[in-house]
């Protein structure tokens, strides 16, 4: 039995269709007709990624753990003209992420975007000073809480046989931070990574994962990190500067959109060239 014959169960019917796309390239963009759900999205790249997907002419299903979405579901509501509503729920709680993705289902029709981007970032503690309570918090939020979303989601896709599950990775899954003792969350951040690729292959048939890895980007995540922390960082981005969060949504829009029918399994590293050297 041949490998191809494993990962595509219908190799004798092969070559497949491909898709009827839009003959104009923007068009392929668009994400009019479709539902977004987006954990994380209170704040951050979460946010800047809803609103670009409202922007495209997706619903959106916003997820937050403390901080409220109340005026930002108005705005966007408002602004785009789309459906917004937001769901308090802990991605590490595998009942409240399955609760959460069926009252998706039920409130949308439907699920056609999962952005897997809830994370908890890391101090810097080297392994032997830290506490198993922050190992093991970073596992749950980090490595379960997407595995938990793709096994509740992958359900729907299957169902409707097509699906765009996308992972919020890092660059610290590639490469060691320096000057940041964080083996655990670059730990996560790497198992995300080979995540997306298996994923990618168990779904090939129905729907497509990817995930992105983003550098040091200016967000909430990173704003208690005093200037003499930051300040060793900018010296090793060859662009000399954080990322903001506006400048990764267009990744995150080109894996959920018709433009990137063609590609699973690929992970995007955005992050001023840091991992070049």
């Amino acid at each position: 039995m041949s490998i191809k014959s494993i990962i595509r169960p219908d190799i004798d019917n092969l070559p497949l269709n491909p898709p009827n796309l839009a003959s104009n390239a923007l068009d392929l963009f668009s994400l009019k007709g479709k539902v977004a759900s987006i954990t994380g999205s209170s704040q951050g790249i979460g946010l800047a990624v809803a609103e670009a997907y409202a922007q495209a002419g997706a619903d959106i299903a916003l997820w937050y753990n403390s901080t409220p979405v109340d005026s930002i579901v108005a705005e966007l509501t408002s602004k785009y003209g789309v459906k917004v509503k937001g769901y308090k729920a802990q991605v590490s709680d595998y009942e409240e992420v399955e609760a959460t993705i069926n009252a998706i289902e039920q409130d949308f029709g439907t699920i056609d975007i999962f952005v897997a981007n809830a994370g908890v970032g890391s101090h810097s503690i080297p392994v032997v000073d830290a506490s198993l309570d922050d190992y093991h918090k970073l596992m749950r939020v980090n490595v379960d809480g997407v595995y938990f979303a793709a096994k509740c989601v992958g359900k729907i896709f299957k169902k409707n046989g097509k699906g765009s599950f996308i992972i919020t990775a890092s660059q610290a899954g590639h490469i060691v931070t320096v000057s940041i003792d964080q083996t655990a969350y670059n730990s996560t951040k790497a198992a995300l990574i080979q995540m997306a690729k298996s994923l990618a292959m168990e779904w090939v048939g129905f729907a497509r994962v990817n995930s992105i890895s983003p550098g040091y980007i200016k967000t909430e995540i990173s704003s208690h990190l005093p200037y003499e922390v930051k300040s060793k960082w900018w010296p090793l981005i060859p662009m000399g500067r954080e990322g903001l969060p506006k400048e990764l949504v267009g990744a995150y829009l080109y894996f959920a959109s018709d433009a990137s029918t063609f590609t699973t399994g690929a992970d995007l590293i955005i992050d001023g060239g840091y991992c070049c050297p």
